[in-house]
């Protein structure tokens, strides 16, 4: 009885990379934006650009993978597949994904890809497992 299994723990952790990046990327797009227009309708779109871009760009990244990180970790739990290709792929996830936008944001593409990649790795590491 130690808990839940360190793949969700990883998971939660990936949840809180994307709630940082929300607020990240929220508070250097407002310093962009006014906060009347921030708290009205949006009905006109008012552009970002720079680093506030670039935060707004790592985080629909994130928002993009995400589900499909929290939906195999999910199903390796459930088919009690957890092990050691989904504790590492976790955490190379969980890890790529934490330094992805401080390396996006600060401009640095190559290495912003090969973060990217390692995220990636993990991701299929815990899609692997299922097959295993």
């Amino acid at each position: 009885m130690g808990g839940p299994a360190a793949e969700l723990k990883l998971l939660v952790c990936a949840v809180i990379v994307g709630v940082v990046q929300l607020i990240w990327a929220a508070a250097a797009a407002r310093g962009q934006q006014n906060l009347k227009w921030a708290s009205g309708p949006r009905d006109e779109p008012m552009p970002i650009s720079g680093v506030a871009a670039r935060l707004d760009r790592a985080f629909r990244n994130y928002m993009e993978t995400f589900p499909l990180f929290a939906a195999a970790v999910i199903a390796a739990y459930l088919a009690a597949k957890l092990g050691t290709l989904t504790l590492w792929g976790s955490a190379l996830y969980v890890a790529g994904r934490a330094i992805y936008p401080a390396i996006y944001a600060a401009g640095i593409p190559r290495l912003r890809t090969l973060v990217w990649a390692i995220s990636m790795v993990g991701l299929v590491m815990v899609i692997v497992a299922l097959f295993l």
